[in-house]
């Protein structure tokens, strides 16, 4: 099983910040990046401006994004009306 969250540094419109996401997390997050040929940095701010600030911290909605991201090619008609 993998460690503890490692705290990783990102920039997100131009203002350094930081996250500690699980390795396993941040492989993911790196291979979403690559495969939407996006900075890192660009789909973090992307993910930033999407969520509630007074809900969920930036690594929680960086995690529910990867876990949302696989499910989709896991499942890509999953909740289709049809």
């Amino acid at each position: 099983m993998s460690g503890g969250p490692i705290k990783r540094s990102l920039t997100l419109r131009g203002h350094r910040t930081s996250v500690s996401l699980e390795d396993p997390f941040w492989q993911a997050f790196r291979h979403i990046a690559d495969a939407q040929d996006k900075p890192l940095n660009q789909l973090a701010a992307e993910i930033d401006t999407r969520r509630d600030p007074e809900v969920e911290g930036l690594a929680s909605a960086i995690r529910v994004y990867v876990l949302r991201w696989y499910q989709e090619r896991e499942n890509p008609h999953e909740g289709d009306l049809d």
